[in-house]
């Protein structure tokens, strides 16, 4: 799929309805959250070069929400991504789920990972930083979100981008990074992994990770380990026998146990981080 101008995108760009269509068939075990007391459904977000979708879920009623980053897996902001956002508006957070790869393609009308993955691998971090940096400012100005109260989690891709937010704004109050990747090679677009941020980091993060997670090694889960910046009180969690993907529950990776339990660490997570 070629690269789409500025302008195209900025015209074009939508929130995907339903599930990417590289994760079918759904599992039997998705889980459905609905919008009754919420304000729930896409947005669109003023960034530096026009405006990207996201799906913005939070309750009806009230004010000076708490404000949640949710960064999206590689299918993007697809059904499973916004069914979290509206898990976390049930809980009395403001939680924002922007579309980061919108200026590359659509992902969640591609067929494969396989497809998938060189679109996402033209996605700069420095881009990806900077439109959270303004789904922040939307998010108080347009939603009623509190500054104050910034939390962040994501998933895989997510996971590693939470950690790097947790570097890139030190005013984020705590971060959950689930099973995101932590070494890697450096290159333009990705000049910078977890592991080279983890010695520098202010912000608390929880990280948590499987046990047969074949795409992140547990050497490179102990390395993290070791290099992170005892001041910030970050630390990882890992479940010996979770998979990659353990809390997708419209996929055959997911486990319940293990997935209920990771949910109940993040709410304890950002409640002791003045969340």
């Amino acid at each position: 799929m070629p690269e789409i101008t500025r302008r195209e995108f900025i015209a074009t760009a939508t929130l995907a309805t339903g599930f990417a269509l590289a994760v079918q068939p759904i599992s039997a075990k998705v889980i459905t959250t609905n919008t009754k007391g919420l304000i729930a459904g896409a947005v669109k977000i003023p960034v530096a070069d026009g405006e990207i979708p996201a799906y913005r879920a939070q309750p009806s009623e009230g004010a000076n929400f708490p404000i949640v980053l949710v960064i999206q897996e590689i299918f993007g902001v697809h059904e499973h991504i916004q069914d979290v956002t509206r898990r976390f508006a049930k809980l009395g957070y403001l939680a924002i789920a922007p579309e980061l790869f919108v200026r590359q393609g659509d992902v969640s009308k591609l067929n494969s990972i396989e497809e998938i993955r060189p679109i996402v691998a033209k996605v700069p971090d420095a881009q990806v930083l900077s439109d959270l940096d303004a789904t922040v400012n939307w998010a108080v100005k347009s939603s009623k979100g509190n500054a104050n109260r910034l939390g962040i989690t994501g998933f895989c891709w997510g996971g590693r981008i939470t950690w790097l937010y947790a570097a890139h704004n030190p005013k984020v109050k705590a971060g959950v990074a689930w099973y995101g990747r932590l070494v890697g090679d450096k290159t333009e677009i990705t000049p910078q992994h977890p592991i080279d941020i983890a010695s520098l980091l202010t912000v608390p993060v929880l990280g948590l990770y499987g046990g047969k997670d074949t795409g992140i090694p547990l050497n490179t889960v102990e390395q993290m380990r070791a290099q992170l910046n005892k001041n910030s009180k970050s630390k990882i969690i890992v479940y010996p026998d979770a998979p990659h993907a353990f809390f997708a529950d419209y996929r055959p990776s997911y486990r319940e146990k293990e997935a209920k339990d990771g949910w109940k660490q993040l709410q304890k997570w950002f409640k002791q981080h003045g969340l």
